[in-house]
């Protein structure tokens, strides 16, 4: 019969009333055939698939209300499942059919009322090897525990729930299956189900206060059962058992227990499940699961996302907003602030016509300086674009996360564990309303792919040396944290969708060692990913966003690397690193975050490497009390506050770093709290009114205070989730690199930001090779330094005001540095120290002005200014003026290049030279050489250079040591984590 002899849309209707056996059978007449039965799916093949009382839906139980990809795959893949239980018995009969083959001398024993069997254990009796037992409607309760010793199936009549066992079942043969059957425990024990050597095999079973013991060699295989009333799964050196679409909820511990190092022995039956493990790929698809990129926030959680500030203007536009910001908030000059004595030509001429006192210096009188040691960092690239010290934009496009298979083809022992099926694999179940979902202990593994745990206490705890791998799960709402590790646990955490949770998304410690990559963890209560008490981990690739606290929290020698991460638009800090906690922070994007990008402090010292830390709703990197570390090679731009702000407390080696474009300062070293914005710091956090370490521990015992009542109600097995007593040892933390004693700013590039350098601290800095050029404010600002703070070999260009500022009762060291055509002086100093051997050239106001009384040596510096005098020695100044050469400007600067005011008597002017131009010419002649202009592309006098990343270029000092006191307590904008 010939298909197109009738309308395909008739020849649909008339298959629709075919059964299963003779659909198969019309699959095999032609192409033809074939083509329209297989276009039944959405028609016969669903019916026939939601018909089958052994099979509900595809997606049950976690998302029923989604279509498979084919209804009539879904039940070719029941249908080989359910035959998995007879693959060790006797040949099969071949049938015509694909989906039916019957077993030769097969019997059927029916166990019920008015049947010839009452009881169950009258029909195992004299059941066959591979016999089917059918369990009409009723309760059966067996007052003793039942054995079954040959291989049976026993299916349950009727809709499920209408047959209820009350026994406890001993598995002692090598097969099983149970199918449509009511588990509830008997009188005298709480295990209904347990074998220790064989297989078996559960299909649509309700278990309900009962549990199911499956000991190594033991397997088990289970689909589309229900765990409820606080029923469980104890897996025991298991080598390979599948639980596939089944529902867990109402546990009082954990639904699923996977305990001790798979068995070596393995039955039967193991070849056969890895065989299923590897054909069914995870088919769990959720719109929730797919990866979200930073700027793609149509999806990013259950909460609306924080503003994108960047992506709400224009450059331009972001640009006039940050300068006007930083006027605003007062931080481009502090309240107290002067740029010291203005030239006759500054006061003469309106606010509006500043600009043409910096271009007064015309060309043909400018003395060159563009061979200084720096000046390749403002050259253009070899693209011809220009270069990040130059641009008077913020970086527009920052690097993209890894896809999950370019971090396996990176990474030989993720994609090992990705590959890997020993243990328990569970797949497609639903974990909800309970206390624990799954517990893996004491060598155990367990392999989780498109599960959906919500409203537990926890969802995953893995320990003891144990092995976890999870793909493509979601993990939501639980009361503590969604994922616990510790106790030198480790495996791969892959693809999950880990979501508002009331602790930590994933919590690390005691050793604990995984690979988490590619996953989303976000909206949390609290932060996204702790590691804590000698954590470790590998934390890659993974977008972490809108959690309450830390989007990464490193403290009690934690100490993960944590690289190619996208944290965005956390409600505190974007990386915290606290009491003593370590760890490598490369390439990541931190951004829009509330508190500071990176916050660090109480010992924190990790490795800050390379990451964009940018467009922050206050700092970008702040070290706190305490803090330390190498921050090197990063690009901290777009910031509200601060690009770093540094507490005179902590000892950080900044290194080689861009700070650009930020609204308030480059890079701030406080030793009090920052003026600005008291009210709004001292309003939002505990302790902040206190000073020392009484107030900082304030704040700490109120937020711990806070996290251990949430955390002591949920308790398991007497231990608290304290942080303080994961404390072990110190892990040779120090190890890693030498440290010093002198906070280090050296070989960073800080431009166009409110001021560039801003110190107010009582304790000593070192500023080696820094470029600070194009700052809206001030180059460098010292207004409080009671210990000795080092600038040496830095180029300071082109900045709005005074190139460098030196407060009174401040200790300055200048050497070596070059500043260059700044808005007004060129260094303003009203401090104790030294001023020597600098080339000060093009500046719009005086190039060197002297003031107060101060004690001062200013020796053998290169001066030229544009407007106002060379050198200028105002009031009682102490010092020496000692061999500086001083160049005219522009003729119609009518200033003296040399002044002093008349009666200072405490001043000694010796060995000066004043360089005048030759009237007979118009073009100077005149050239830096005998040294080229500052600073000097090798290191100053008495300085070792030292090794700094090539793709940098910039040739540095070494380290300057000095001792330093603990104890000041200060604040930022918004910096303070809990």
């Amino acid at each position: 019969m010939e298909v197109g002899s009738l309308p395909v849309e008739l020849w649909r209707l008339i298959l629709a009333y075919l059964p299963l056996p003779d659909l198969g059978r019309c699959c095999q007449v032609c192409r033809a055939w074939r083509e329209l039965v297989l276009s039944l799916d959405n028609t016969r093949w669903r019916q026939l698939c939601l018909g089958c009382p052994e099979c509900r839906h595809p997606n049950w139980p976690s998302q029923p209300h989604l279509e498979p990809p084919s209804w009539r795959e879904a039940l070719k893949q029941h249908a080989l499942a359910t035959r998995t239980w007879t693959q060790n018995g006797p040949e099969l009969q071949s049938s015509a059919c694909l989906f039916f083959r019957r077993r030769k001398d097969r019997r059927i024993w029916h166990v019920g009322p008015g049947c010839e069997f009452e009881t169950l254990r009258g029909a195992l009796g004299v059941a066959g090897p591979y016999d089917r037992v059918v369990l009409h409607p009723g309760v059966y309760e067996e007052q003793a525990e039942l054995t079954i010793k040959i291989p049976v199936e026993i299916i349950g009549l009727g809709t499920l729930g209408e047959v209820a066992l009350l026994v406890c079942v001993e598995q002692q043969c090598p097969t099983a299956r149970l199918c449509n059957l009511v588990f509830m425990p008997p009188w005298f024990s709480t295990v209904v189900y347990k074998t220790s050597w064989g297989h078996v095999q559960l299909d649509n079973c309700n278990f309900e206060g009962a549990q199911l013991q499956i000991r190594g060699p033991g397997t088990c295989q289970a689909r589309f059962c229900s765990f409820s009333q606080s029923s469980s799964v104890n897996l025991i050196g298991v080598a390979l058992s599948l639980l596939d679409s089944c529902d867990f909820s109402g546990s009082d511990t954990a639904s699923v227990t996977v305990e001790g190092l798979p068995t070596s022995e393995r039955n039967w039956a193991c070849k056969h499940l890895a065989a299923l493990a590897k054909a069914f790929p995870t088919c769990f698809v959720s719109e929730s699961s797919s990866v979200v990129k930073p700027d793609s926030f149509s999806s990013v959680g259950p909460h609306p996302p924080l503003c994108n500030i960047k992506n709400q203007m224009n450059l331009d536009e972001w640009q006039k907003k940050a300068v006007l910001e930083a006027v605003c908030h007062g931080t481009v000059i502090d309240d107290g602030w002067s740029d010291g004595e203005h030239s006759e030509a500054e006061e003469e001429n309106p606010v509006g016509e500043k600009e043409n006192n910096r271009i007064s210096l015309t060309l043909d009188y400018k003395i060159s300086c563009d061979q200084h040691g720096l000046s390749h960092l403002l050259k253009p690239r070899s693209d011809g674009s220009l270069s990040l010290a130059s641009c008077p934009d913020p970086p527009s496009e920052t690097p993209e996360s890894l896809t999950f298979q370019q971090e396996l083809e990176r990474d030989p022992e993720a994609n090992m564990l990705a590959a890997s099926t020993l243990g328990c694999i569970l797949r497609r179940c639903l974990f909800r309303d309970g206390k624990g979902g799954v517990h893996v202990s004491n060598y155990g593994q367990a392999r989780l792919e498109g599960n959906v745990f919500r409203g537990l206490n926890y969802a995953v705890r893995c320990i003891q040396n144990s092995t976890i791998i999870m793909l493509r799960n979601e993990v939501r709402e639980c009361r503590a944290s969604g994922v616990f590790l510790r106790l030198s646990a480790h495996g791969l955490i892959a693809e999950n969708n880990i979501h508002s949770n009331g602790e930590a998304g994933l919590d690390i410690r005691k050793g604990a060692n995984p690979i988490i990559v590619c996953n989303r963890i976000h909206s949390g209560l609290r932060s996204g990913v702790v590691v804590l008490g000698n954590g470790k981990g590998s934390i890659r690739s993974n977008q972490i966003y809108n959690n309450k606290e830390a989007g990464v929290y490193i403290l009690f020698s934690g100490n993960p690397v944590v690289s190619g991460n996208h944290i965005f638009q956390g409600q505190a800090a974007g990386i915290a690193i606290n009491e003593n906690g370590r760890g490598l922070i490369a390439d990541n994007v931190i951004k829009e975050n509330q508190w500071g990008g990176v916050d660090i402090r109480r010992g924190g010292d990790p490795i800050l490497r390379n990451n964009f830390i940018c467009h922050g709703f206050s700092d970008g990197v702040v070290v706190g009390e305490r803090g330390r570390g190498l921050i090197e090679g990063n690009h901290v731009y777009g910031n509200k506050g601060c690009g770093v702000w540094v507490m005179s407390s902590s000892l950080p080696q900044l290194l080689g770093n861009y700070i650009t474009h930020n609204c308030m300062y480059g890079l701030a070293v406080f030793c009090r709290k920052d003026p600005e914005n008291v009210e709004v710091r001292e309003g939002n956090w505990p302790g902040q009114d206190g000073l020392g370490d009484e107030g900082a521990n304030g704040e700490r015992r109120g937020a711990e205070a806070e996290g251990r009542e949430a955390q002591e109600n949920l308790n398991d097995e007497g231990e608290l989730f304290a942080w303080e007593s994961d404390l072990d040892s110190e892990d040779e933390r120090h190890s890693a690199r030498r440290s010093i004693s002198v906070a280090l700013v050296e070989g960073n590039c800080m431009s166009y930001n409110g001021v560039g350098l801003y110190v107010k601290s009582s304790e000593p800095l070192n500023a080696f090779s820094n470029l600070v050029n194009s700052n809206h404010g001030t180059g460098i600002a010292v207004l409080q330094s009671s210990q000795l703070t080092r600038l040496v070999a830095n180029c300071i260009l082109e900045n709005g005001r005074v190139g460098v500022a030196v407060e009174r009762d401040s200790r300055v060291e200048l050497r070596g540095n070059g500043v260059y055509g700044n808005g007004s002086h060129g260094v303003v100093f009203g401090g104790n120290g030294q001023i020597v051997e600098n080339d000060v050239l093009g500046n719009g106001g005086y190039g060197i002005q002297v003031s107060g009384s101060t004690d001062i040596k200013i020796l053998r510096n290169r001066v030229q200014p544009a407007q106002g005098c060379g050198i200028a020695v105002l009031g009682a100044v102490k010092g020496i003026v000692h061999d500086n050469t001083l160049f005219q400007g522009h003729p119609g600067n009518k200033k003296t290049l040399l002044h002093m005011d008349p009666g200072n008597e405490n001043c000694v002017l010796r060995n000066n030279s004043i360089v005048k131009h030759n009237s007979y010419t118009s073009v100077s002649p005149w050239i830096l050489e005998s040294p080229p202009p500052r600073p000097q592309s090798s290191s100053p006098s008495g300085l070792s250079s030292s090794q700094h990343p090539s793709r940098l270029g910039i040739s540095m000092t070494n380290r300057i040591s000095a001792s330093v006191e603990s104890g000041c307590h200060s604040g930022s904008m918004f910096c303070c984590i809990l």
